[in-house]
């Protein structure tokens, strides 16, 4: 198989004696064994098959090949969300001592864990401005850089960040090279392709796809999987049977999803930066005025679902704004259906300080939409409605 569409649709785990055309639940806790003998060489590491659903599952293994397939990848594990996966892969990695360095632009939750949460084990973060130019990303990294992460597209900024050169940033430092694909989707951009070691997603949001059920992977070179899979072993933030078996099926329409994603947003965006009586500035990857346009159409196949723009009238215009839309979703989500419109700095980065919000690219008349799979004249009316009632 060589479209990701197709095997995205047609990988499936072994089918039992009943024969199903569809991937069975497999919601058991643990799993038995023939005799003594299997049994020590399963926790061994002697042989591979399920053991207790705290460490691999079928429904887990039938995601996460999928998510390789279609990233290009050697080995995954999946999380019980994004943010499972992000801390994993940093605590599976970093110990006392060592430095992140991170892109200023991610996050609310991710910038808490970065600033707080680890710095409690002695591991700091270097924040590089998203426009650095490349020696400033490399004078950044010092002897005790661990690891280089990045969101892109950026949240919720929609920046877009040159992975072929940070790639070779850390080729030359011999650091790993993270990368967040979680707007993107494999179906958009392919991280390994440009020197990725791991690649991180939330799973709850596009993967998902319909505001279902949480979910995270992540997925890389088979050596560093290895590293995360036994640090999430011992300390337990599996993904569900339940979830994987929906977020298996869900990657069958992921590609389709994504173009209509894609197309939505695109008009949408177009049509936002025609409205410059209440908008100063729209960002979106695919529009010709994005400050990385040529870096994301070599990147990207499509611009995916995220725009960004900034209200004139800032905290309150953004709050009107929200207060007056009808057919869009005010929730704490991207990536559905729906179209879901959200004001970051009252809501997914209102506990960040001022300055670390500013730093972060989030000033207050900022919105950020995943637009959805409606019709798009539906979308751009409610938006508009909303921008008269400013």
């Amino acid at each position: 198989m060589k479209n990701e569409v197709t095997k995205a649709i047609r990988t499936q785990i072994k089918s039992t004696h009943a024969k199903e055309h569809s991937t069975p639940l497999y919601l058991t806790s643990s799993f038995t064994f023939d005799d003594s003998e299997e049994m020590r060489a399963a926790f061994a590491d002697e042989i591979e098959r399920p053991i207790y659903s705290r460490f691999s599952n079928p429904n887990c293994d039938e995601f996460i090949e999928k998510i390789c397939l279609m990233e290009e990848t050697e080995a995954g594990y999946a999380t019980a969300s994004g943010m499972a996966a992000i801390f994993a892969t940093f605590a599976a990695f970093c110990k006392s001592g060592d430095n992140i360095v991170s892109c200023k632009s991610v996050f609310g939750a991710t910038h808490t864990i970065l600033t707080k949460i680890l710095p409690k084990w002695n591991i700091s973060t270097t924040y590089v401005d998203v426009n650095a130019d490349k020696n400033t990303w490399l004078n950044a990294i010092n002897n005790n850089t661990r690891l280089l992460y990045i969101e892109n597209p950026t949240n919720p900024g929609i920046d877009i960040l040159d992975l072929e050169m940070l790639g070779e940033i850390c080729r030359q430092k011999k650091i790993l090279y993270v990368v967040d694909n979680c707007f993107a989707t494999p179906c958009l951009q392919k991280p390994v392709r440009y020197g990725a070691d791991l690649i991180i997603h939330s799973a709850t949001k596009f993967i998902d796809g319909q505001g279902r059920v949480n979910g995270g992977i992540i997925t890389g070179k088979k050596a560093f999987i290895k590293e995360i899979y036994n640090f999430c072993r011992s300390t337990g933030p599996a993904l569900s049977p339940f979830n994987a078996w929906v977020l298996s099926k869900s990657l069958e329409t992921l590609s389709l999803r994504m173009e209509k994603h894609s197309q939505n947003a695109l008009i949408t965006a177009q049509y936002l930066a025609k409205e410059t009586n209440k908008i100063t500035s729209v960002k979106y990857p695919f529009l010709p005025s994005h400050p990385q346009y040529q870096l994301a159409t070599k990147q990207m196949k499509a611009g995916g679902a995220l725009i960004s723009f900034e209200l004139k009238q800032g905290l309150s215009a953004g709050q009107k704004f929200l207060n007056a839309l009808r057919l869009c979703s005010l929730t704490a989500n991207l990536g559905d259906t729906r179209t879901i419109i959200t004001h970051p700095a009252s809501t997914t980065h209102a506990k960040l300080t001022l300055q670390e919000r500013l730093e972060t690219g989030i000033t207050d008349g900022l919105i950020r939409i995943s637009v959805g799979l409606e019709d798009v004249d539906d979308i751009i009316g409610d938006i508009q409605q909303a921008l008269d009632k400013i």
